[in-house]
């Protein structure tokens, strides 16, 4: 089953980028920089480089009004240009963790979920899309709870 994976698009996000600290505060958002390699940004979906500056900042990743609205933190590179799209391809930041996968239906309501290592993720999304009524899954790292990326039916 082909699937495709999504990073967020930088555009709500350009506003902060370069905003001195004291601005980022008002938004709830913290700049850091990275100490090593456990900074996943959201955008490009890789890892940022030592010494990169990131954005630590609150998110909405599940808008749909149902219970299961969701917002978390989660880090975006300054630098970032452009979302991660791609068909049947994972990105590393999820092939190397514990993920947290959590189908939704049409409405925003869970209707399945599977907690599983990032190497093997292309099963347990063929699995969560067995579900004809499963209309995309959002996988989220498992340790943290940080939202990670859109899964959809490609």
């Amino acid at each position: 089953m082909d699937f495709r994976i999504t990073g967020l698009s930088p555009g709500p996000f350009r506003h902060l980028f370069g905003l001195p600290d004291h601005e980022l505060k008002q938004h709830r958002a913290l700049r850091v920089f990275a100490e090593d390699r456990g900074y996943p940004d959201r955008i490009e979906m890789c890892e940022a480089e030592i010494g990169e500056s990131l954005l630590l900042l609150n998110h909405v990743c599940q808008s749909a009004e149902t219970p299961y609205y969701a917002t978390h933190a989660i880090y975006v590179r300054e630098n970032a240009v452009a979302a991660y799209d791609r068909i049947n391809e994972v990105p590393s930041v999820m092939r190397t963790r514990l993920l947290s996968l959590r189908a939704y239906n049409a409405t925003g309501m869970i209707i399945g979920a599977e907690v599983v290592q990032g190497t093997d993720i292309e099963a347990a999304i063929e699995r969560l899309f067995s579900d004809q009524n499963a209309a995309y899954i959002h996988a989220h790292n498992a340790g943290r709870g940080c939202y990670s990326g859109r899964i959809d039916r490609a």
